[in-house]
């Protein structure tokens, strides 16, 4: 909140201090930049948090060696969620500090039988992934990000667009003199799903004895003597078409990152950094990083599974301290921060913000008491309770922070992982980073904001 009359962030820091915010900033964008899919992301955030000394649970469990507070943790899941644990000196009875952010974003997925040729051009097609404005896809450079899982087990990395002298792909718009129908119709409708068709090739295979669909061919050549892929292997593969190119410093001040994920990689990416700064903490702390959360949190690698109260459960049990009553009642003592982004008021769309209670940039982290839509629906509402002592802290650790709820009552709305980890009876509020474009393949964020969000995430960890 605006306090001692300073408004902004930035008004708040010495020359020190604004290096620290900076140098934030680039390690953030460099991140995003280079981790596009949750994958890439579980197995960076694995080789940084081994750097800081922690270990694979399934490793001590082999071993059948015990942990002692101090210790620290990940349990990874498929490769595409994370949790990490340090374990505290107070019974984990007494509840947990608990963040959690997902590192899935909007995109476009190919689909299972994706290439085909039409008209001397290989084209692949493509299932949506989360909420997108279907116009903001076209006619832009994408990259292909993913894997290939071949009949043997062997896994293919795909990773092509984004280094210097790559290729990269797109969909076509159609061109304005031609587009006097398609202008005439809602945006909504001016582009469908299946219109979402990428371009990856148009020279034909030479001295082939197939009549037709040797562009198609010519690309099946190029990925055999590349990646070691036939057609048939896509039935396997997760491969995730998303926006070419690094993350930029945005603004001629360099206050802000243009680029693509902030949602929710910067509440990811924010949580992991004050996660490795705890260091023999009372109670136990946790960051979760999870997926599926665009499409409902569902499936083995979402929130909605037990893959969290499962991998508490081992903790526990490497403890010495489990049983089912000790892991109810834990889960239900702890508290939580759902690390996700909220929506910040935008000049040039004013309407749709209530300007007393919504989220800006440059004035710190921001809080949601709710989400959802329609009269809250959806929603986890934290306890004013909860929210006072989170105050408390935020102002105990010079925290800059605000409040919001995201948009106009009747503009719309939307929900994050809160309400699941309610289920469990405890504290949770939203917490993260006000961003610009979100859901467009470029957003934008304060590098102050992300620095805040930081500092509010170690103070909550420590004092929850």
């Amino acid at each position: 909140m605006v306090k001692d009359g300073i408004k902004l962030a930035w008004d708040r820091y010495d020359e020190e201090e604004l290096k620290s915010v900076f140098a934030l900033g680039e390690r953030y964008r460099k991140f995003i930049s280079n981790n596009k899919t949750e994958r890439r992301c579980v197995n960076t955030f694995v080789e940084m948090s081994e750097e800081k000394g922690y270990r694979n649970l399934e490793d001590i469990v082999e071993k059948g060696e015990k942990l002692k507070p101090g210790d620290k943790v990940y349990v990874n899941n498929y490769g595409k969620s994370l949790c990490l644990f340090v374990i505290g000196s107070k019974p984990f009875e007494e509840g947990l500090s608990i963040l959690g952010a997902h590192i899935d974003s909007p995109r476009l997925d190919l689909k299972q039988n994706p290439l085909y040729e039409d008209t001397d051009f290989a084209m692949l097609k493509t299932h949506y992934y989360g909420g997108i404005k279907k116009y903001q896809w076209v006619a832009m450079p994408l990259a292909m990000h993913g894997v290939v899982v071949k009949k043997d087990g062997t896994i293919v990395d795909i990773n092509i667009g984004d280094e210097e002298g790559e290729p990269v792909f797109g969909i076509s718009d159609l061109l304005i003199h031609l587009a006097k129908d398609q202008m005439e119709k809602k945006l909504k409708d001016a582009f469908t799903g299946e219109d979402l068709n990428i371009c990856i090739g148009s020279i034909p295979l030479k001295d082939d004895d197939k009549e037709d669909e040797k562009v198609k061919a010519n690309v099946l050549r190029i990925l055999k003597g590349k990646y070691d892929i036939e057609e048939e292997d896509f039935v396997s593969a997760e491969i995730e078409v998303v926006p070419a190119g690094p993350a930029r410093d945005f603004g001629l001040d360099r206050s802000m990152i243009m680029g693509y994920g902030h949602d929710d990689r910067v509440c990811a990416y924010a949580s992991f950094e004050a996660m490795m700064e705890i260091e023999a903490p009372k109670k136990t702390c946790v960051t979760l990083l999870v997926d599926k959360e665009e499409i409902g949190s569902v499936g083995a690698t979402g929130m909605h599974s037990r893959f969290f109260e499962n991998a508490l459960a081992e903790v526990m049990n490497a403890v010495g301290d489990y049983s089912e009553f000790k892991l109810r009642r834990t889960l239900a003592n702890s508290n939580m921060l759902s690390s996700d982004v909220s929506a910040a008021y935008d000049p040039n769309y004013p309407s749709v913000s209530e300007k007393q209670n919504c989220a800006y940039f440059g004035r710190g982290v921001v809080f949601n008491k709710y989400t959802g839509s329609g009269g809250k629906s959806g929603s986890n509402d934290a306890n004013a309770e909860y929210i006072a002592k989170i105050r408390a802290i935020m102002d105990k650790h010079n925290v800059m922070w605000q409040t919001s709820e995201l948009g106009k009552v009747d503009q719309g709305g939307g929900g994050t992982i809160a309400y699941i980890l309610a289920n469990y009876g405890m504290n949770v509020i939203d917490c993260g980073v006000p961003v610009h474009n979100m859901h467009a393949p470029w957003e934008v964020a304060s590098k102050a904001d992300i620095y805040e969000a930081v500092k509010g995430y170690r103070a909550f960890l420590l004092e929850a």
